[in-house]
């Protein structure tokens, strides 16, 4: 087994460090605090060509994979910028778009993807339905050659910076009667298409929202991949980079937290004594964060692997497993620094409580821990479904 990187991903890690070491996590707790977004971090990730990494050439991308596009996720987190429209508009929507679209989508949408111009979120997730996309209210019908959605979404992710949400709805199949899932490119102004702002307990400049889709009228040509028979294999083909990103991003944040609650204990004096850090007491949790976090990091990069090579169900397992270290980790590391620098941990200044809200909602979303558990148990360990 070999663990290093290539030349190129490393010289990608050490460019993507330094970028995010620039605008730090001061900048983005100023975005997130004033209700604006890290739009100058965007844009210059796009010009130096880190969006869309995972992009084949041939329609403006780096043509890696999502190793790639995981390192990037990684790095900017651990520079105390984690970017969530990286997991939804690169890792998801480019994905889905890349290996079932038609010709005429990738054209259209993958180059401005690429270069940043084009944003496009995800719109999976319902009020009633919870983790089960089965039982998806959207519905989607047809009035002649266009096509008609209704319904709601909720938790949606950066909709007030995106051209464009990928919305999973249901069709109803003309032989079996039967409804099966369908995915749709809709314009963020769109007709019928309304929103209203979720108010989170979250630090982030990027805002969670209510869809309302009212009769939204499409063409023909919104429909990912041209044909209803896309609809399940490129809903599936979103949900393992999704897993593998956002585990990155909880790695990163744990490194970051790691970090800051390191250099204070290295350097925190009390009683005219040595350095906090040096009490066991203090070290040792942080000690034990920091394995957690390089444990579920291994993982992470199992399954981006695996996934670059196109064994999808491998990288499933590993996928899951990665999102469930990943969150467990970087919930550990961040209250562990919080109460390595005491009441200080608390303050904007230090930059870890900060992190508290988003390093939690990582044992949530975007697959909870108890469903993630729930695949593991079933399909790792052979018991029956639970649910």
């Amino acid at each position: 087994m070999n663990f290093d990187l290539t030349d190129e991903q490393e010289q990608l890690r050490d460019a993507v460090r330094a970028l995010g070491r620039k605008y730090g996590h001061g900048y983005f707790v100023e975005k997130a605090k004033a209700g604006g977004h890290t739009t100058e971090l965007w844009e210059e990730a796009a010009r130096l060509g880190y969006l869309g990494v995972n992009i084949p050439t041939g329609y403006g991308g780096g043509g890696g994979g999502i190793t790639e596009l995981a390192i990037v996720c990684e790095e900017l987190a651990a520079a105390g910028c984690p970017l969530l429209l990286l997991v939804v508009s690169p890792a998801i929507v480019a994905t889905i778009v890349t290996r079932h679209g038609t010709e005429e989508q990738r054209q259209r949408f993958l180059p401005a993807m690429a270069d940043g111009t084009l944003k496009v979120v995800f719109a999976i997730t319902e009020p009633e339905a919870g983790s089960n996309f089965h039982r998806l209210g959207t519905v989607a019908r047809r009035d002649g050659d266009d096509w008609l959605l209704t319904g709601r979404k909720c938790y949606i992710s950066g909709v007030d910076e995106a051209q464009y949400v990928l919305v999973v709805a249901r069709t109803e199949d003309a032989a079996t009667g039967k409804l099966k899932p369908a995915l749709f490119l809709v314009p963020t102004d769109a007709p019928g298409l309304t929103r209203s702002k979720l108010d989170m307990e979250i630090v982030s400049p990027e805002n969670q929202f209510m869809l309302y889709l009212d009769d939204v009228r499409l063409p023909a040509d919104a429909l990912v991949g041209g044909s209803l028979d896309a609809g399940l294999p490129a809903l599936f083909a979103g949900l393992n980079p999704e897993r593998i990103t956002v585990a990155a991003m909880g790695v990163g944040t744990g490194r970051y937290a790691i970090e800051r609650a390191s250099e204070y204990t290295a350097t925190r004096k009390v009683w005219g004594g040595r350095s906090i850090g040096t009490h066991q007491g203090v070290a040792h949790p942080l000690a034990h964060a920091a394995v957690q976090v390089e444990l579920a990091r291994l993982m992470i990069y199992k399954a981006a692997t695996l996934y670059d090579a196109g064994r999808d169900l491998e990288a499933g397992v590993s996928g899951n497993m990665a999102k469930y270290a990943s969150g467990e980790a970087a919930a550990l590391a961040v209250d562990t620094a919080v109460q390595a620098l005491g009441g200080a941990g608390m303050t904007t200044e230090y930059g870890v409580a900060t992190l508290l809200g988003a390093a939690r909602a990582g044992r949530i979303a975007p697959v909870s821990r108890e469903m993630i558990l729930n695949f593991v148990a079933q399909h790792v360990l052979g018991q029956d479904k639970s649910y």
